[in-house]
Formats: structure tokens, sequence, C-alpha cells
């Protein structure tokens, strides 16, 4: 019977923001797998914890630290990775921010930051990636998009823009390089149940409006989404390009 997923063990994977939340778990996960795992975060404290965890399943594993709005800090991490493992498997292009506020209170300021971080980087890091990736003819790129990519909310007018705008570079970047062996897909997962989210759902109206919009029961927990990208990260999905998977427990299906 096949080891599902033994495929990964000495791949070179990099997770953006892994250093909390969704992407410490898709990090921790893949670690287990024995994967190489390289993280990426603003907050040294926060990537060395992350990076404590990922070390009792795997010690190749990395953290490079750094701030990916700007693109010499993603062009470090990529090339830092290069360097280190002397190629680069795949890329989960994770780290994203949400300012939240009705649209006529949104600044200039406020879009930005969100669309340069979700948006920007990801390009960007999927620009430097895809050199590596070019030449080794082969390599998989996952994009943590958003079910609000799908459908609109409250106070996220530019979240929503941005993860709209990530699933659509998600398809013309597969379409640009699968000659190249390249794979390009998203992940579009509903809120999830982190330490990030905990403050947000001690508003119990705003908690009971989430959940009655979710079909399945509860809320989504990080290895929800992880499974997603393990997925696609896999050979399981080798014939897989231009998608976006959305683990949102039925939200955008009404």
């Amino acid at each position: 019977m096949k080891n599902y997923f033994s495929e990964l063990k000495g791949k070179t994977v990099i997770v953006t923001g892994g250093s909390k939340g969704i992407g410490k778990d898709i990090a921790l996960t893949l670690a287990e797998l024995q994967a190489n795992v390289v993280i990426s975060g603003r907050n040294e404290h926060d990537l060395q914890s992350a990076l404590s965890e990922l070390h009792t399943y795997n010690d190749q594993c990395t953290a490079v630290s750094g701030d990916l709005s700007k693109v010499e800090d993603i062009h470090h991490l990529i090339g830092k990775t290069a360097e280190t493992f002397g190629r680069i498997d795949a890329l989960v292009n994770n780290a994203g921010v949400n300012i939240a506020k009705p649209a006529l209170e949104v600044t200039e300021e406020d879009w930005d930051t969100v669309l340069t971080l979700n948006l920007k980087s990801a390009f960007f890091a999927s620009q430097a990636a895809a050199k590596h990736m070019i030449e080794q003819k082969s390599g998989k790129i996952i994009n943590i998009a958003s079910q609000m990519a799908f459908g609109g909310y409250y106070n996220r007018a530019a979240y929503c823009s941005s993860k709209g705008g990530l699933v659509q570079m998600t398809k013309a970047l597969a379409v640009e390089w699968a000659k190249q062996g390249i794979q390009v897909n998203g992940v579009a997962p509903t809120f999830i149940e982190t330490e990030l989210t905990a403050k947000m759902f001690e508003d119990q109206a705003f908690k009971e409006d989430v959940e009655n919009r979710i079909l399945l029961e509860g809320l989504s927990k990080p290895k929800d989404v992880s499974g997603a990208v393990l997925y696609l990260i896999s050979d399981l999905a080798n014939f897989v390009t231009g998608e976006t998977i959305k683990v949102d427990g039925g939200w955008t299906a009404i």
C-alpha cells in the first residue's frame, strides 16, 4: 500500500507568515512529513518559537525574518532558501493582513497596507520562486486566498479586493507557467478559529453571524486549511493547476 505524502520528505517548502495561526499549522504539518520548511515573519520571537516546534519533527527546518511588504525582503527570503537547500520545491503564500473598517472610513494607507501584503507580496514571492522552479522544471505555488474572494462581507472592502485579485493572479500564473512545470493553485478558507481570531469572536453577534453562514457545524480549524494545502503540494494533485479550493464549510454554496 502506498505511503501517501512520503514524497514530501526532503522537499524544500517556504511558508510565508509561518510563525502563527494557519501558517504555523501548515508548516508543522509539512515538517511532520519531513519536508524542509522555511518559515518567514516579522516578529523574531514568534519565528524562533515556531521554529522550535518545527524542529521537534525536522531539524533541517529554518526561519528567515523579514517584512514581505518590502520586495527586497522577499528576494532575501527566496535567495536564502535557494542558497541553503539548493532548490525550492513549493511556496505557500500565506502572509496576510486585514484592516476591518466600513468602506467610507478606509484610508489610502489602509488600502495600500492590505493590498501590498495580501497581493503584491504574493506576486513578487511567486515571481522570485518561479525563477528557481523554471530551472528545475518543477514547482508548486499555493496562494492562501479567502472565501471573501467569492463573496462580499461587511467592513472588508480592501480585504475582499486583495483576495479576489489573488484568485485571479493564481489563474494567470498557472496559465503562464504550466509549460515550465509549475503548478499554481489556491486555498480559500472561511473564518478560522485561531489565537489570532479569538478577540474577533468575542463579539457574540459577529460570531453568531459567521456560524449561521457556515453550513457545517462549528468553526473551521487550521488543520482544515493545512489538509487542502497538503493535497495541492503532494503528488495527488499533479494534474491540478489554476484552481482555488474553498474550505468554507459551505458558506459560498448558498
